[in-house]
């Protein structure tokens, strides 16, 4: 994927659009901490506002007005005098006569290559000051500049003959041209040159300081901040680096005496080669993947921003130390798409792996626990943790007999015993227990953990009774499909509730979140004893006090519970509690605890009458009363059954 997305962005480089966003990165790059010569190159003397307003003539001035500067400036000691003005076409014969008489090979008048596209290609001619100037022994400098797509002036112009070049030459300095695609450092907004007002120029002695221009290049140009008139056009002006920062143009005469000190000082920049920032990219997406392969986490952040930070820095070092720029615009992105992309990957992995825990979780608890343990993964705790739980078995009667009839068929005992199980636990995940494990025939599940349920208790119970009529449905159902032949099948249940632990239990290589505890031994005892009692379900003894204004219980016995001194009594569900004021039931609760007495105290012929009344008031405890006369009789009344 590194790869990939190097070989993506490798060709952006090429492409106009982007060659401007580097330029305006070496804009902001080129500004921070600037490389300055020891001292300004040019004093610049600056056709401006207040020289436009002593001199009080129109543009452009006569030409007997600068030769009067030329000597001003040479009395002063000037070593070379540049003129940023195109003398290209003639004026007043006297004016071109004491202008010519003034120039000297100390003195530089720009010149302008002008190109115009034709049908059959591009036409460039030079435009030279008039045969005059020319003849007397002055240099013409070119003072071309070439602009980006932005109109922002970067390029350093790379004519032998520049405009620059020329006055270092005459000043005894070498001008060596830079090579193509060199790029302009500027060393500060307009205005940072040393610059007085070309008045000033005239008439230094009264104006200016002394040695103000003692063997200095000095640079005469434009410097306004309004064209000078309404037919003149922008003045001699462009956006530069600093624009950025002061929303200002710099002057065109400054802009030379910039690119003077580049090519004095070689403080120019030269961008990086395109082959090295491919191979600098590529570098940047592999390096990136190297350092993600773990995955991402926090620290994978602060590596990304690492990474950013060091090609931000490192094309800062460069430019400024070394005056090479390579933009850190395509090396950045491509880390960063890197680290996205693995970011997306595992995100992508992780939602993925979410919702298999959520599949996987959800045939173990029920829907909203599953959806409460999605938004707050916290509140599950895994490793051993002491909870109050309720805990219930449930066991299929007479599941060996049906084993061993249908031994010949094993997939039709699988699909029997599965179509048993699939609303069972269904049973279960609709009161939002968490199914722990199946044993063959027989469900374990809990309530109250991995998440906190409050009412534990009844939802185990509610759970019971719906297993018991799922039982019921499913019965119907077989027998519509395979008639008298079809097997009937019943459920017995214990529910228990008690402190227990709760967690991972297994080894390292395998481990289920299940349960620990005394608690859970009772509630498969009750389940064993269900059958042995002739009733569908038994409550420990917690449970049934838990639940007791819910429904109408009796208590079946007293057992003896390991680790206890005394006997518990265990309990059955007869009714909802909403039918606690039917006579029927009002009855039994008070004829049980009766019948219970007798029994213990063995009053068997006042017990027999009362186990006949109260097999009338419910029917569905017939079972259960005639094993226990029986039981109670083998026991002489006396001892509880032992757990």
């Amino acid at each position: 994927m590194a790869a990939l997305i190097g070989a993506l962005l490798i060709p952006v480089s090429f492409t106009k659009s982007f060659h401007l966003v580097e330029m305006r990165l070496y804009d902001l790059f080129s500004i921070v901490g600037p490389p300055r010569p020891p001292q300004p190159g040019a004093v610049i003397v600056a056709i401006d506002e207040p020289s436009f307003s002593e001199v009080g003539q129109r543009w452009p001035w006569p030409r007997d007005l600068h030769a009067k500067l030329i000597e001003s400036l040479r009395k002063a000691g000037a070593k070379v005098i540049a003129f940023d003005i195109i003398f290209a076409e003639p004026s007043e014969d006297e004016a071109d006569e004491k202008l010519a008489e003034a120039l000297g090979p100390d003195v530089v008048l720009a010149a302008d290559d002008v190109t115009t596209p034709l049908d059959q290609g591009i036409q460039t001619t030079r435009v030279n000051p008039i045969d005059p100037f020319l003849d007397a022994d002055v240099s013409p400098g070119v003072t071309s500049v070439d602009l980006d797509g932005d109109a922002y002036l970067r390029r350093m112009p790379t004519y032998a003959d520049g405009f620059a070049a020329q006055a270092l030459r005459l000043s005894g300095r070498a001008a060596t041209p830079p090579p193509e695609g060199a790029l302009i450092q500027y060393f500060g907004p307009s205005r940072t040159y040393p610059t007085v007002s070309y008045y000033q120029a005239l008439d230094p002695e009264n104006f200016l300081p002394p040695g103000r221009f003692k063997d200095q290049i000095v640079l005469v140009g434009l410097s306004l901040k309004a064209a000078t008139s309404a037919d003149s056009g922008t003045p001699d002006s462009f956006l530069t680096a600093y624009t950025l920062t002061d929303e200002n143009l710099t002057a065109g005469v400054e802009v030379h005496a910039t690119i003077l000190d580049n090519l004095q000082h070689g403080l120019y920049a030269l961008p990086a080669p395109r082959l090295a920032m491919a191979g600098l990219v590529l570098a940047a997406a592999l390096a990136a993947a190297a350092l993600s392969r773990r995955g991402v986490s926090w620290r994978t952040g602060l590596v990304a921003c690492g990474s950013v930070l060091f090609f931000v820095l490192g094309a800062w070092a460069l430019l400024r130390f070394g005056r090479v720029w390579a933009a850190p615009a395509l090396p950045v992105a491509a880390t960063l798409t890197v680290f996205g992309t693995r970011f997306g990957l595992d995100f992508a992995r992780e939602r993925q792996m979410r919702h298999a825990v959520s599949e996987a979780f959800s045939r173990y608890l029920s829907p909203e626990l599953v959806a409460q343990l999605a938004r707050d993964p916290g509140a599950l705790k895994l490793g051993g943790e002491r909870r109050n739980l309720s805990i219930l078995f449930c066991d299929v009667r007479g599941f060996t007999t049906l084993s061993e009839k249908l031994k010949d068929s094993p997939e039709r005992l699988t699909s029997l015993i599965n179509r048993l199980l699939d609303p069972l636990s269904e049973a279960v995940l609709a009161e939002g227990g968490t199914i722990d494990k199946y044993m063959g025939d027989c469900v374990m599940a809990f309530w109250n953990a991995p998440l906190p349920t409050p009412d534990h208790a009844l939802r185990a119970v509610r759970a019971s009774l719906r297993m018991m009529e799922a039982v019921t449905e499913l019965n119907g159902v077989l027998r519509k499909e395979q008639g008298d032949t079809a097997p009937v099948f019943a459920v017995g249940v214990g529910i228990n509730t008690g402190d227990c632990v709760v967690g991972n239990v297994g080894s390292r290589w395998r481990y289920d979140y299940s349960v620990l505890g005394d608690a859970v031994n009772l509630a498969s005892r009750l389940e064993s004893l269900s059958k042995e009692y002739g009733v569908s379900l038994i409550l420990g003894p917690a449970t049934a006090e838990a639940v007791r204004n819910h429904y109408v219980l009796i208590e079946l016995d007293r057992i003896a519970v390991r680790g206890r001194a005394t006997e518990s009594a265990i309990f059955t569900v007869v009714a909802p509690a909403v039918e606690r004021t039917a006579p029927m039931i009002a009855d039994l609760e008070t004829l049980h605890p009766r019948l219970l007495t007798a029994l213990r105290a063995g009053q068997f012929d006042e017990a027999a009458v009362l186990i006949e009344r109260c097999k009338i008031l419910a029917p569905s405890l017939s079972t259960y009363y005639t094993r226990l006369t029986a039981r109670f009789s083998e026991r002489g009344g006396a001892h509880p059954q032992k757990g």
